[in-house]
């Protein structure tokens, strides 16, 4: 079974679940909102992509930063931010077989899923 990371009720997470469901793939699904990023969880993210490419800066919870984070977007402030807002994230996060897919179209699920079978 897989695990996809984000939050229930954002958009693209609800598309990416529906898809999931309508190809028969068992999932679950670890909600920001009710179980917490850990640093642990969080490293591994790094890990596997970039800061570039993890954060959501379209997101309202990017827009509503403190210019003094904005203007300074190191390693060790973006993870403490992002360990205090987890929605800073791009979503959903989908780790599989050592790589970090990052949001949602259903082209790429669809190319993932089919190169597993």
């Amino acid at each position: 079974m897989i695990t996809l990371y984000g939050i229930k009720n954002c958009d693209t997470v609800r598309k990416a679940t529906k898809w999931l469901e309508a190809n028969n793939i068992a999932y679950q699904l670890y909600d920001f909102k009710k179980q917490p990023l850990t640093a642990e969880l969080l490293t591994q993210f790094v890990n596997q992509s970039d800061w570039s490419l993890l954060l959501n800066k379209r997101s309202t919870t990017f827009r509503n930063l403190p210019e003094a984070v904005k203007n300074n977007l190191t390693d060790e402030v973006m993870f403490t931010a992002v360990l205090e807002q987890p929605t800073l994230l791009k979503r959903p996060l989908l780790p599989l077989d050592g790589e970090l897919h990052l949001g949602f179209k259903a082209e790429q699920y669809q190319a993932i899923f089919s190169a597993k079978n």
